[in-house]
Formats: C-alpha cells, structure tokens, sequence
C-alpha cells in the first residue's frame, strides 16, 4: 500500500480547469520530483493535497485512509500528516527564529513549550540554522529564512513533506544551502514530494520524477530514464531544452 495515492484528481480555478486526471503514488520515504513546464500544475498538485485548491473528481489517500475534504475536520487531519512550504517563506517578522518554528506546536498543538524549543533546535540544527536561534528574519538571507521555514513545517511532525519551488525566490548562490538541507532530510528518509526547476538536484535526490504538461501526468520513472530516455516526444522536447 503506497504511504500517499492520487488517484485521477480534477480541479479547477474558478471555471477553468487545471488538473485532467492525475494518477501517481507515493511509497514511505521516497523523494518524488513533480517537473515539467510553468503552468503545467505542478503547484496545483501540492495545493490539492492540502485542501488549498479544491478536488472536483477523483480522490486522495493516506495509507489507504480516503481524505473527505469537504469536511472540515478530515482537511485539518491532512494537514497534521502533510505540511506544505512555500516559494515565500512568510516568517513572523517580530519573532525570533526559535519563536517561529516553536510557535504552531505550542498554540495550535497545545505541547509543552519546553519539549517544543528541544525539537526545534534538533530541527534548526539539521537545516543548518540552530547558530541563528536568537535571529530574527530580518537578519538572515533569503536562503537561510527559507530553511527556517522548512524547519517550521517539520516542527508540525508531518509525515509527507510538500515543497513547493523552495528555491525560485532565491539569488543563486543562496540555492544550494537550501539544498543541502533538502538532501539532509531525504538522508534521514523523510517522504517528500517536491516541485522544483532545479533538474541536476532533482536528479540526484530523487526516488522517482514525474513528468507534468497541461494538467496531466506524461510519463513517470526513475530518474535516469526520465532524464536520459524520456518515452514521450513532449518529455524529449522538455528535456531536450531545459538540460541543452
């Protein structure tokens, strides 16, 4: 039984539709890369697992369990097992670093202040930002404010990673410390599905890639036959100008 399934999802904006079918699962501790043209709804996916865009067909499930997310209830359970980071990391400008990732667990979770500030710093540590405990936004790079975000969705203990273009906001040199701290947390086997433009990072880190174009999933596999020997003409096409 895959960890998480998609099982044929539709969804629209507004009137237009944007996801024609979509079929993938993914097993406990893969790292899956959704790739592809802008446009294609790579986002849209990540978005629909958390209830952000609503599924108009098909169904979503978690080790088996069907997420009903028209009730509220069931969206909020989602989101206890999936948490999702953004392109903007949305950081609590007037709170400390420690503060932003401890805050959720504590107010929403109702855990212990003490145990909480003990995770986070395990967290920071391993995105490489414990040193910046006591920092607030304002004082860090884009690349580091991104991996404090990526530490405050796991502070939330969520089984499934949702990454979302994490680096497209950022200058160049600051892409590749959050990478790193991507590759930390597949090495610890968190699973994780991911968006990214980044196609040597995708390559390496991934279990499986799948290949999006106009709302549908072209073809899926390993890294090296996505990458090398593509099935399809329009996935030659990509790769054939984006890896040139």
């Amino acid at each position: 039984m895959p960890h998480l399934a998609v099982n044929a999802i539709h969804a629209k904006y507004g009137k237009l539709p944007v996801l024609h079918g979509i079929d993938f699962a993914v097993d406990r501790g893969e790292v899956v890369s959704l790739v592809g043209p802008s446009g294609s709804g790579k986002s849209t996916v990540l978005r629909a697992l958390v209830g952000l865009t609503p599924v108009t067909a098909g169904s979503i499930e978690v080790d088996g369990t069907c997420i009903d997310y028209a009730a509220p209830r069931a969206v909020r359970a989602a989101r206890d097992r999936m948490a999702i980071v953004f392109q903007q990391y949305n950081l609590f400008q007037n709170m400390t670093v420690l503060r932003n990732v401890t805050l959720a667990p504590t107010k929403v979770k109702g855990r212990a202040r003490a145990e909480v500030e003990e995770e986070a710093m395990r967290l920071l540590k391993l995105v490489g930002m414990d040193h910046k405990a006591t920092a607030y936004p304002d004082e860090l790079s884009g690349g580091q404010q991104q991996r404090v975000a990526i530490a405050r969705a796991l502070a939330l203990k969520p089984e499934i990673l949702l990454l979302d273009e994490v680096t497209s906001a950022l200058d160049p040199e600051l892409v590749n410390e959050v990478l790193d701290a991507i590759r930390s947390l597949a090495a610890e086997g968190m699973t994780m599905l991911l968006v990214s433009h980044e196609m040597a990072f995708v390559r390496e880190v991934s279990s499986k890639v799948i290949f999006m174009d106009a709302g549908q999933v072209v073809e899926t596999g390993d890294p090296a036959a996505i990458f090398d020997a593509p099935s399809s003409e329009r996935a030659r096409d990509f790769f054939g100008k984006v890896l040139r």
